[in-house]
């Protein structure tokens, strides 16, 4: 006697495995964990479940004697030696060891967002993308930093957080071998060499290298102003200058001039400082060639060849 499933049909090789698979459509979970409650259809997923909280490891690597809970993991890893991937894309023919990172990488060609969060219904390509986003609701920060305790929503941007403790740079430009902390970082830094300007501005197309850049030129357009003081309420255009602002409330000076220790708010007010003390005087009159530290100074000397060439022309008019 055949062993068919009566709700869609599928043929089992015994009656035993007739009752797993009606579970695919009852969604009974007979076997539960004695440790957390958790409900599994199998009982082998329940054996291999509560290896999680006794930390058993049975399989184990023949290649480097890695252990494993579970033979899919197992199987995965066995990829990292062979090289082997069996997924591959029909679009890129880009190959994958691993299904998941197919089943994701397939999603930037259909588009398909199928983890949605419950609060505001933004959407997402993976299930981890969502649950960090879950924090910016829930303000859950789980990854702290063991130097200085500041804590983070993933695992990633506490990774690049190390980094400033730590020192380390792994991104390397192969044009000049400037470090960087971050790929993204790297990335921006190699459009100064190529001259990419990917982003453009859809009100006046003035193309940028970063989003950043882009994001603070179009508040040029829209006159959105996001930084405020809380002390006098003015609001800017850039965090920048409203940090340089605030020292004007707090009296800090923390550029100093290694000749003399004046004390400046701002490093452009340092470095007009410092030609001062080199005669460094980069700023040269066109038409005399007089030369100036400071550039509104050059500016003010040009006013007296504009006014002399204006005479000369209305004395010329006027004979």
């Amino acid at each position: 006697m055949g062993h068919d499933c009566p709700v869609c049909g599928k043929k089992n090789e015994s009656a035993s495995k007739l009752t797993v698979h009606l579970r695919t459509h009852t969604g009974e979970k007979p076997f539960e964990c004695t440790v957390c409650n958790k409900k599994f259809s199998h009982r082998c997923n329940l054996k291999t479940h509560v290896r999680i909280h006794t930390g058993e490891k049975p399989l184990e690597c023949t290649v480097c004697n890695k252990k494993f809970s579970e033979g899919g993991s197992l199987r995965k890893h066995l990829r990292t030696h062979t090289g082997d991937k069996p997924f591959e894309c029909t679009v890129w023919n880009k190959k994958f060891s691993q299904g998941s990172s197919f089943r994701k990488h397939f999603r930037t060609h259909t588009g398909d967002k199928p983890f949605e969060c419950t609060v505001c219904n933004k959407k997402f390509t993976e299930s981890g993308s969502l649950r960090n986003h879950l924090r910016t609701h829930t303000g859950d920060k789980p990854f702290e930093c063991t130097v200085c305790n500041k804590k983070f929503i993933d695992s990633v941007k506490l990774r690049v957080h190390l980094r400033t403790h730590t020192g380390d740079k792994p991104f390397e430009c192969t044009a000049c071998n400037k470090k960087f902390t971050t790929s993204g970082s790297l990335r921006m830094h190699l459009r100064t060499h190529t001259g990419e300007r990917p982003l453009q501005c859809t009100v006046c197309n003035k193309k940028f290298t970063a989003s950043g850049s882009l994001r603070m030129h179009l508040r040029t357009h829209t006159g959105d102003k996001p930084f405020k003081c809380t002390v006098c309420n003015k609001k800017f255009l850039h965090g920048g200058n409203l940090r340089v602002h605030l020292r004007t409330h707090t009296g800090d000076k923390p550029f100093e001039c290694t000749v003399c220790n004046e004390k400046f708010s701002q490093g452009g007010s340092l470095r007009k400082h410092l030609r001062a003390h080199t005669e460094d005087k980069r700023f040269e009159c066109a038409v005399c060639s007089k030369r100036f530290r400071q550039i509104s100074h050059l500016k003010t000397h040009l006013r007296t060849h504009t006014q002399g060439h204006d005479l000369n022309i209305q004395s010329a008019n006027g004979s």
